[in-house]
């Protein structure tokens, strides 16, 4: 409860709010100085907002020699903790737990239920974002990423998506896995469940598509990476 409380009397600033959803779309380290110009504050208040986040561990610091003499620069970058806010508590993740470890215990018919059941959410979740007037068909390949990053970020995936024309290649990088304190105990399953949610949300915005993985964050990479082929 106490560092809860401390989570929320950090978070109630609205500026320390925006600065730590802008270091979790950026997927990056930061400087003062880029939060004080980004934010149009004085470095010594960008300094204190980012000390409070480090405090209740939703940022950790590095320092880094500038290369110059002096003082070493120090960059800020967000916490691998996972930051929960419940009242009454709930534990969803032992939820989850159970219910993986349950299909699992169920065999090759288990978890392919699993997946049938995350690609359908997947596509559920865009479905859903989708204009109720106009046919996929209709909408604009800039429309479509629209969409497929919004009901991204609502599963909480961090997305960046780019197109490639020449390529007629979508690039999905994401940056973090709803997944992740699960996935690391059981990658196999997880990991499975997640890129079926994905090829659910793929599906529902493009006909025959094809997803394929490049990167994984239980390989050791910083993302999950994807290339999907795609006929605009």
């Amino acid at each position: 409860m106490e560092q809860t409380l401390k989570i929320t009397n950090v978070l109630s600033d609205p500026t320390r709010f925006h600065i730590y959803e802008y270091m979790a779309k950026i997927h990056r380290e930061v400087s003062v100085q880029e939060i004080a110009e980004k934010f149009h504050i004085h470095p010594n208040v960008a300094r204190l907002h980012l000390t409070k986040l480090e405090d209740v561990r939703m940022v950790v610091s590095d320092t880094q020699k500038t290369g110059k003499g002096g003082r070493p620069s120090r960059l800020y970058r967000l916490s691998d903790e996972v930051v929960g806010l419940y009242f009454p508590f709930r534990d969803y993740k032992l939820l989850a737990h159970i219910a993986i470890q349950t299909m699992a215990k169920l065999g090759p018919i288990g978890l392919e239920a699993l997946r049938e059941t995350g690609k359908q959410f997947g596509y559920e979740l865009v479905a859903n974002r989708l204009p109720h007037n106009r046919s996929t068909s209709a909408l604009t390949l800039e429309e479509k990423i629209r969409i497929m990053e919004e009901a991204a970020e609502a599963a909480g995936f961090l997305p960046q998506i780019h197109y490639e024309e020449d390529e007629q290649m979508l690039y999905l990088d994401i940056f973090n896995c709803p997944f992740k304190e699960i996935a690391v105990q059981q990658p196999d399953t997880v990991c499975g469940m997640h890129h079926a949610f994905l090829e659910g949300m793929v599906e529902a915005l493009f006909a025959d598509a094809k997803l394929n993985e490049t990167e994984n964050m239980m390989n050791g990479s910083r993302r999950c990476a994807y290339r999907i082929a795609i006929r605009p």
